[in-house]
């Protein structure tokens, strides 16, 4: 892009001028973030406009990536180093005395998304714009993020992600692509002119979606790509008569209620209200992108739907768009008059679906009595599909009744969305070489007889641009300094950095690099949780989301077995290690709150016992989130993925460490079984049961806790301390976890994650790791070899696969 360097300057000043009344000797350190952002976007608008137009010129196959999440993190740094005017504008900046750090830190997250979910979008997108693929995004723009976490006592408070508190100056609004989402109402049945059935909605509740863009820089091109996120409101939704009447809160009460369709990121749905909010959120955000989607065809194209496919794919992020399906049927035949035969043949060529999970109660399922209330005309659809679809299993199978009610859509009173995703896609991805075995021979085996060549693999990855060259430049630029530059768009090359494996003044630096990230981290610490940490300590880290599976339990079961050992042997002297927590648990996780109080209150512990003598120490990271994880990983020394096997669809995280340094520590779970495979054994810590073992104990439910407590003293010891006054007087704080593993709870039975199973195992391995990182240049070996080979986890590589088996797009080149 071009950058002129005096006009810059005067797009600032002018942009602070108007928005605020100020000059640069006035302007906060908002002001001064807005105004450069909103010059940097000046800068932007050119390609993104000719992206555009390229687009409609050249009408061609487009992917429209549909998802509830878009995790992108700060958007300032990454659209300045895609855009390759960084440094320019740094140089500018610097000349007008003004700390680009400073303004940098004053980005807020955008509260778009909340875990590896939402990440990998965002890496997606990132990716396809890089490869100058056409492919944009579609979701919701949140006004609050799922929550701001507060550690308070120990415990997690939820404060409201406010993150658009202040306007965001990466967005335009489209009011004049606005469109109409309809709820409820009655279903009305009349004729065509030409005599065909047509079905239409009277009396539905009427909710404006309105659209904000967001670009999508591509990094060494001019490709730019669209995030459009859809805001809820009412288009009548205040009554002036009740308001004259002093009614005031009925007067806004329709306003209010389209509104909270956009309020929040992952309302709680622990409830039929939440479960009806949530579905209100993914039939909104579907309804409206496929409205976009098919006004432009018809705008561009014309009405002869069955070429929609030819210009249309829309890959489906699990289960929350799935309602789309039926969606696209509903506006092609009751809005344009296409036939069912044909409306289907026209779905089952457009959508894809990604599986990011085995867990059954993540495959969303909704009851018939808040579906069917809240979208009838979509649930006279669903039905219509599931009849058409039994009466082929009925013709497969036609005695096997268990099977087919299993795989029936509808059944016990719910509608399975995943297999209605399954049904109608042409494409059924998992995520991870396991997830993908796991789910063709386990949770979706029925599918995958009937449905084999739907189903495939497309390993996640991450893109290098965020998670190496711009969070952790130190190293970008030790990188570049022996394999030159290329590895920004194609991290294969990074390969050749095994050649310096052996070369004592690379490994050296690379020691001195990781050093300065820990010092960054520390520093960060210091002054936003008043932690101290010790740089020259091991940094061992696990920072995801805060699920039983991930198994943070066991983690600070073994610091808690660590601690016992310290305080019990004065002869024990391990290296100085830290451990870092960062996760948010969902609001109405009660499980998930009380690790996070358990990690607190054994790093209060801890923390504050001279008896450690600095070899201990734990700190749980506030409000996890994007920009926060640009400063943990590039300073982690050990990548906690311990996962239990079989469960993880793949993780992200874990690529993100590999390609910053960090050894993984994990069990052959989701993609740290390809990570082993492009590493080598030898440079990570595996432990722990593998997936086909715990499905061998699941199917003999032979699993008994109590033996491993029995044989193992010291795990018993720590489990007891749950409930035995160490840690809490009452004994009452933490029994829910410790009957969680020991007795069972809620009709499950103990340990269901077998925590108690691996621990020995994870024990062993944490002492390999304790014992290995004593010798600093042998482990520096290590983390370059991970680095080296950690080429096949960058999202461009998982792009191309998903465009060469699934999309079939072709490159456009915007000049």
């Amino acid at each position: 892009m071009t950058f002129d360097a005096e006009q810059f300057k005067a797009n600032l000043t002018a942009r602070l001028r108007r928005q605020y009344g100020k000059d640069i000797s006035q302007a906060n350190k908002h002001d001064l973030f807005d105004a450069v952002s909103a010059s940097a976007l000046e800068i932007i608008m050119p390609n993104w406009m000719e992206t555009r137009r390229e687009y409609e010129a050249k009408p061609t196959k487009q992917l429209y990536y549909l998802s509830a999440e878009f995790l992108m993190g700060r958007a300032l740094s990454n659209n300045l180093i895609n855009s390759g005017i960084m440094e320019q504008v740094k140089d500018v900046l610097k000349g007008m005395n003004i700390n680009y750090d400073m303004i940098e830190d004053e980005e807020p997250d955008a509260g778009l998304g909340n875990g590896g979910l939402g990440r990998l979008a965002a890496c997606f997108l990132d990716s396809i714009a890089t490869l100058q693929y056409p492919g944009h995004g579609y979701g919701i723009r949140y006004e609050y993020g799922m929550f701001e976490q507060h550690i308070e006592n120990g415990y997690q408070v939820e404060y409201p992600d406010n993150w658009l508190k202040h306007r965001d100056p990466w967005e335009v609004k489209r009011s004049d692509l606005s469109v109409t989402v309809k709820f409820g109402g009655q279903i009305k049945y009349g004729k065509t002119p030409d005599g065909q059935d047509r079905f239409y909605i009277e009396n539905a509740e009427e909710v404006t979606a309105t659209p904000y863009d967001m670009p999508v820089v591509g990094y060494g091109c001019n490709t730019v790509n669209t995030l459009r996120l859809w805001q809820a409101s009412s288009p009548n939704g205040f009554d002036l008569q009740l308001f004259n009447d002093m009614q005031y809160h009925r007067a806004v009460e329709r306003q209010n209620d389209a509104e909270d369709i956009s309020r929040v990121l992952y309302p709680n749905d622990s409830g039929p209200s939440g479960k009806e909010l949530r579905l209100r959120q993914q039939y909104f955000f579907t309804s409206a992108s496929l409205q976009d989607l098919i006004h432009h065809f018809v705008n561009t194209v014309g009405t002869d739907f069955s070429k929609f496919p030819q210009y249309h794919v829309i890959q489906l992020n699990d289960t929350h768009p799935v309602v789309a399906i039926p969606e696209l049927m509903r506006i092609l035949m009751d809005e344009y008059n296409v036939g069912w035969d044909d409306a289907w043949s026209i779905v089952q060529k457009t959508f894809a679906y990604t599986n990011h999970t085995i867990l059954a109660e993540a495959l969303e399922k909704w009851p018939i009595d808040i579906f069917q209330r809240l979208l009838p005309r979509i649930y006279q659809i669903v039905e219509e599909i599931n009849r058409r679809f039994m009466i082929e299993l009925r013709q497969k199978f036609p005695e096997d009744y268990d099977k087919q009610n299993h795989m029936s859509i509808i059944h016990d009173g719910k509608i399975y969305m995943a297999w209605l995703a399954i049904h109608a896609s042409f494409s059924v991805n998992g995520v991870a070489e396991l997830h993908t075995k796991l789910l063709k021979e386990q949770e979706l085996k029925n599918w995958n007889a009937i449905y084999p060549q739907k189903f495939n693999n497309k390993t996640n990855g991450v893109t290098q641009r965020r998670w190496l060259l711009s969070s952790n430049p130190e190293l970008a630029e030790f990188i570049t300094a022996r394999i030159g530059h290329g590895w920004e768009t194609d991290l294969s090359k990074l390969k050749g950095l095994e050649k310096f494996v052996d070369d004592e003044k690379s490994i050296d630096e690379l020691i001195a690099i990781k050093l300065h990230n820990k010092e960054r981290l520390a520093d960060c610490l210091k002054h936003t949780q008043n932690e101290f940490l010790d740089p020259e300590s091991i940094f061992d880290t696990q920072v995801k989301r805060l699920h039983e599976y991930k198994r943070q339990l066991l983690n600070v079961l073994h610091i808690m077995y660590l601690y016992n050992r310290i305080v019990e042997d004065p002869s024990y002297n391990p290296p100085a290690r830290t451990f870092i927590f960062g996760a948010k648990s969902a609001s109405g996780y009660r499980r998930a709150k009380q690790i996070i109080k358990l990690i607190n209150t054994v790093a209060e512990r801890v923390n504050n016992d001279r008896r450690v003598g600095g070899k201990l120490r734990v700190v749980f990271v506030e409000n996890y989130r994007v920009s926060m994880a640009e400063k943990i990983i590039p300073a982690s020394d050990v990548s906690e993925q311990i996962s239990t096997a079989g469960y993880e669809a793949s993780g992200t995280s874990n690529m993100k460490f590999m390609m910053n340094g960090a050894l993984t520590l994990g069990t052959l779970d989701g993609a740290n079984i390809e990570i082993v495979n492009e590493a080598g054994e030898d440079n990570a810590f595996i432990f722990g049961l593998t997936a086909d073992e715990i499905i061998k104990i699941n199917s003999e439910h032979s699993y008994n806790p109590q033996k491993y407590l029995d044989r193992s003293p010291a795990l018993a010891k720590v489990v007891n301390q749950l409930v035995d006054g160490t840690y809490d007087p009452t004994g009452q704080q933490f029994k829910e976890l410790y009957d969680s593993l020991v007795y069972g709870i809620e009709g499950q039975r103990p340990d269901v994650y077998y925590v108690l199973a691996d621990f020995d195992s994870y024990v062993q391995a944490q002492e390999k790791v304790a014992a290995e990182y004593t010798d600093r240049k042998s482990w520096a070996r290590k983390t370059l070899i991970n680095i080296a080979n950690s080429g096949k986890f960058s999202s461009d590589r998982t792009i191309e696969d998903y465009v060469r088996d699934i999309w079939h797009l072709k490159k456009v080149v915007v000049k």
